[in-house]
């Protein structure tokens, strides 16, 4: 093993520097690591991938168990969906604070009115708590839209929306939620692109009390996804696929009635004070996206919400 994968693997840690804060060069659309690091991490994600992950003790699939199915090897898992079903799945288990991260390749070439949604929540009912990725296609040659979005006891509208800069239909990428009790963040390929803080006073926006599993799926939303519902579905590119694989959950586990986990501090990583904020490079990193990829924030949004909700001033 070199030198720089010695030095990555004492320092395994999701948000460590090397791995979020990316050199911009002239064209902004592009973020490299550099080339050691990079070479490190394509060596541990391949020896990671050695066959040893099953998907059934992880997951329950969801929606039509014939619009599911998985590589060879059983590590790479793919949803279909056609004008009769989608599909999904979503983990046995529910989570209160922690890392969660998976990566995902999304439908290709005209995608319009297609939705990909990587989310958690505490379930399905008018109260619930909800942290989400959804991915809105669109018509062949135009790019992808992520949309992040958080629900308070069922009360969302907080959406916020991203381009991209790269393609998210070429390969897979690392799409992961940060969650303690002082922020929640959404990472892209270890990217902060969006930070949602808590005021560590009472409040209803902050969601911190429910535990919540964790879903992927995939089904048609041609009414809204894609310019505001006025492209359609093509259903005559049916079946439409994406793809997911290396899910990955260091948190506390919920068990009833209160895992230990979860009133503890300083004891995971991701409730240790490092974890608390961005770091430096981390907030270099979110600046950047906040100036050249951001389409939509609802908290400058004026016409919908003449005077902003309070998490807007955290």
């Amino acid at each position: 093993m070199s030198v720089e994968c010695q030095i990555l693997k004492q320092l395994q840690h999701p948000l460590i520097e090397t791995t979020t804060h990316f050199w911009r060069g002239a064209n902004m659309g592009r973020w490299a690591l550099p080339l050691a690091v990079f070479l490190c991490i394509s060596v541990a994600a391949t020896a990671a991938s050695d066959g040893s992950f099953q998907f059934k003790e992880t997951f329950d699939i969801t929606g039509a168990e014939d619009h599911f199915k998985t590589s060879p090897d059983g590590q790479v898992w793919f949803l279909y969906l056609d004008k009769k079903a989608g599909c999904g799945f979503q983990t046995k288990n529910q989570y209160r604070f922690g890392w969660f991260s998976m990566k995902l390749k999304l439908v290709g070439g005209d995608s319009a009115g297609i939705v990909t949604a990587y989310y958690m929540a505490s379930d399905a009912g008018p109260e619930r708590d909800e942290l989400d990725f959804e991915f809105l296609g669109n018509r062949t040659g135009q790019p992808y839209t992520i949309q992040t979005n958080v629900y308070k006891s069922g009360v969302g509208g907080r959406e916020m929306r991203h381009s991209l800069w790269f393609d998210p239909t070429e390969d897979f990428h690392t799409y992961s939620i940060l969650w303690n009790s002082h922020h929640i963040v959404f990472f892209v390929d270890r990217v902060p692109v969006r930070t949602y803080k808590n005021n560590d006073k009472p409040n209803n926006f902050f969601p911190n009390t429910k535990p919540m599993t964790v879903f992927s799926s995939i089904w048609n939303a041609d009414d809204w996804a894609t310019r505001g519902g006025l492209e359609k579905t093509d259903w005559k590119n049916a079946p439409f696929m994406s793809s997911y694989k290396d899910f990955s959950a260091d948190a506390c586990q919920w068990e009833d009635p209160y895992p230990a986990c979860v009133s503890t501090t300083t004891q995971n990583w991701w409730d240790q004070y490092e974890a608390w904020s961005l770091s430096e490079t981390q907030q270099e990193d979110s600046g950047w996206v906040g100036r050249n990829l951001v389409i939509y924030d609802y908290c400058t949004d004026s016409q919908r919400y003449p005077t902003p909700p309070a998490e807007c001033s955290l």
